[in-house]
C-alpha cells in the first residue's frame, strides 16, 4: 500500500485498524512517514505508543519488526549473533572428513548460512512489501551506551558486522522510538526524530477508542467505565490506568455480564484496572462508591 497523501488519509489508515488518533498524532506520523524520519513517542505506559507502530505496519502491509528494550540490551543482541552450535558442528564435521582448507572453512562459519539476525538487522535488509516498520520500544529501559549506538545506526541506517562488513538498508525503514520516561532519552537522538507526547485521552475520545476496541459493550456501560476510569486518574496513585486498562476492565466486565457498573463490581475486578495492591487498598470500603457516584455525576444524560 502507498504511504497517505494527507493527515486525513493518516487518520483513516489508523481508524481502520481501529486505532483513533488526533489530528496532532496524526499530523506527526503524516510528517514522519513523508519525511523519512524516526518518530519518538513519549508518555506513560498504557497511552497506545505501541500499538500505533503495529496499526501503521497493518495499515500500509509491512512487516513490523520489533526490538523489546530493557536494561543490559547491547548492540550485539539487537544487531545479530553468530549461531555457535551449528558452527561447531560444522567444525567436527569438516575435520571427520579431513578437510585441510581452513580458509575455506572459517569463510563458510562467518557466512550468512550461520547469522541469526536481530532486530536492527532485519530492518535493514530489503523486504518485497516495502521497507518495514522498525518498532524500538520503550528505549528508556536501556543505558547510553546503547543509545549512542542506536543514534550512529538511525544515522545511516547501516550496521557493520566485523567478520562480513557493513550492510545498508537500501530504504530506510519507518522507525517508531517510544519512551514511558522512566527516565531522559540524551536529546541527541530526540533531536534526530519528530517528537509527540501521547497523553491521555479525554472522555470523548476514550469513548471512541473503547467503541472501536470493544464494540460489544453498551453505551451506558462504556459511559460508566470510561467516566470511572477518568475520575480515577486524578487520584493519587502509584500508576494511573493507562487506556489499554480501560479496554481490559470493558472486556472483563462484558465477560461477567455486567450491564452496569456497582461498588461490589468495581472491587471484584479492580485488578484489571490497577496493578499496585497500595492502589487498590485506597479503593476498598466507601471509596469505590464515592467515586462512582462522582463519574456518574459527570455524565450528561444519554
Amino acid at each position: 500500500m502507498t504511504q497517505p497523501s494527507s493527515i486525513e488519509a493518516v487518520q483513516t489508515m489508523l481508524s481502520r485498524q481501529n486505532y483513533v488518533a488526533g489530528r496532532a498524532l496524526s499530523t506527526v506520523v503524516f510528517l514522519a512517514l513523508r519525511l523519512g524520519k524516526p518518530l519518538f513517542l513519549e508518555g506513560e505506559p498504557g497511552t497506545g505508543k505501541t500499538e500505533i507502530a503495529k496499526a501503521i505496519a497493518a495499515g500500509l502491509n509491512r512487516r513490523l519488526i520489533r526490538l523489546q528494550c530493557y536494561e543490559g540490551l547491547d548492540a550485539a543482541s539487537a544487531v545479530y549473533e553468530w549461531n555457535f552450535p551449528a558452527q561447531m558442528i560444522a567444525i567436527r564435521t569438516a575435520e571427520a572428513a579431513g578437510s585441510a582448507d581452513r580458509d575455506a572453512l572459517q569463510t563458510d562459519l562467518f557466512s550468512d548460512r550461520y547469522l541469526t539476525e536481530r532486530p536492527l538487522l532485519q530492518a535493514m535488509r530489503p523486504h518485497p512489501e516495502g521497507p518495514p516498520v522498525l518498532l524500538i520500544d520503550e528505549l528508556d529501559r536501556t543505558d547510553e551506551p546503547f543509545e549512542a549506538f542506536l543514534l550512529e545506526a538511525l544515522s545511516d541506517f547501516q550496521v557493520t558486522i566485523p567478520e562480513i562488513g557493513t550492510i545498508h538498508a537500501p530504504e530506510p525503514p519507518i522507525v517508531i522510538v517510544t519512551s514511558n520516561r522512566t527516565r531522559e532519552v540524551h536529546d541527541a537522538l530526540k533531536r534526530r526524530c519528530l517528537y509527540h507526547w501521547v497523553d491521555y485521552p479525554d472522555f470523548a475520545r476514550e469513548m471512541e477508542i473503547l467503541t472501536a476496541r470493544a464494540p460489544e459493550a453498551s453505551a451506558a456501560l462504556s459511559r460508566e467505565v470510561v467516566a470511572f476510569v477518568q475520575r480515577l486518574r486524578t487520584e493519587d496513585l502509584f500508576k494511573k490506568p493507562g487506556v489499554a486498562e480501560t479496554i481490559d476492565w470493558a472486556k472483563c466486565l462484558l465477560a461477567l455480564d455486567v450491564i452496569s457498573l456497582s461498588p461490589q463490581t468495581i472491587a471484584d475486578t479492580l485488578g484489571a484496572v490497577l496493578k499496585y495492591q497500595d492502589d487498590i487498598a485506597k479503593l476498598e470500603g466507601s471509596e469505590a462508591k464515592r467515586l462512582l457516584d462522582e463519574a456518574r455525576a459527570t455524565l450528561a444524560p444519554a
